[in-house]
């Protein structure tokens, strides 16, 4: 593991695997490292705003449970993307297959199920009046 994130901070030790790609490809992978990035820091957008600005939700604490769950997710988002950059960049100098990954799937479930908790919370406080 420490192994691998070394590798992130020595661009020298990428280099020296493989043979030199298409330019186009090597941005290519940035710009989806980037696309990812933007997408921790809008889950990180979210958790700050929803810890300062959601009003108290009809169960105790889940105002904070939704700030942390998002704030923990970007973080997630941001390591894993930096990761899958590395993986890849490496896999494309070596003319190996694109390391596959789940985590887009498992992404999307964590989003949709945290979108259907809010609906119900907000659900339960309309029915539940002012």
């Amino acid at each position: 593991m420490w192994e691998s994130i070394r590798r992130w901070f020595d661009p020298r030790e990428l280099r020296s695997v493989g043979s030199t790609p298409d330019y186009r490809f090597s941005l290519a992978n940035e710009r989806t490292f980037l696309a990812w990035l933007r997408t921790g820091l809008a889950l990180v957008a979210g958790g700050l705003a929803a810890a300062q600005f959601l009003p108290p939700l009809p169960l105790r604490h889940l105002r904070e449970a939704i700030a942390i769950a998002l704030l923990l997710l970007g973080g997630t988002v941001a390591v894993r993307a930096v990761d899958h950059w590395a993986r890849t960049e490496r896999a494309i100098r070596l003319g190996e297959e694109l390391p596959a990954s789940r985590f887009p799937a498992i992404l999307a479930l964590a989003v949709g199920a945290g979108a259907l908790l809010l609906v119900v919370a907000v659900v339960v406080r309309t029915v539940g009046g002012p």
